[in-house]
């Protein structure tokens, strides 16, 4: 009897089919019916194997969860985009394949990042949309607190983000001007 064997490692060039799929059922998963369906088909395309191909050659910062060398889950993260906000880092997107959510394979990912941005890994902000309750669960359930709100819009829907920062500081809770869709 062969057991599986589970790792979290840098993406590889032919990770990136595997994290395009991962993305395209995550997404779907997270998003049907918070966002305008055209919008969301159209942001799922646009992160096809291409583009994760591109992305792992461009030395983006990409964690996969390797199961018996199968994609089943990634993370990406790097330095934060909101320069308003006091923290360094950001994790960008954490999506783990939806048979494999709840198993603890999110808070692996995290916490790996987290690591690879060691001393520093206490400096760091998430955003997820504030409708994403099992986003916003995960993140309250991995201590982070909510610091921050925008909005995005996408397609002709306005949609609230938040922000859960992960510093161990206490601060006021801070209302960022809307943003435009990735």
């Amino acid at each position: 009897m062969k057991t599986g064997s589970i790792g979290i490692r840098r993406a590889r060039l032919e990770d990136a089919a595997g994290i395009a799929d991962v993305h395209d059922r995550a997404w779907r998963l997270a998003y049907r019916g918070m966002l305008p369906g055209v919008e969301l088909e159209r942001m799922i395309s646009r992160r096809g194997e291409r583009w994760w191909a591109r992305a792992i050659r461009r030395r983006v910062a990409i964690l996969v969860l390797d199961f018996d060398d199968e994609v089943r889950g990634y993370v990406t993260y790097g330095a934060s985009r909101a320069r308003s906000l006091p923290y360094r880092f950001e994790i960008y997107e954490l999506y783990v394949e939806p048979e494999y959510v709840g198993l603890g394979f999110g808070r692996q990912l995290f916490e790996a990042a987290q690591s690879r941005l060691k001393p520093n890994a206490q400096d760091l902000v998430v955003w997820t949309l504030a409708d994403n309750e099992i986003a916003c669960a995960f993140y309250s359930k991995l201590g982070g607190r909510a610091v921050a709100t925008a909005e995005e819009q996408f397609g002709s829907v306005r949609v609230a983000k938040v922000a859960y920062c992960f510093d161990g500081r206490k601060t006021a809770r801070i209302v960022l001007p809307r943003l435009s869709s990735r």
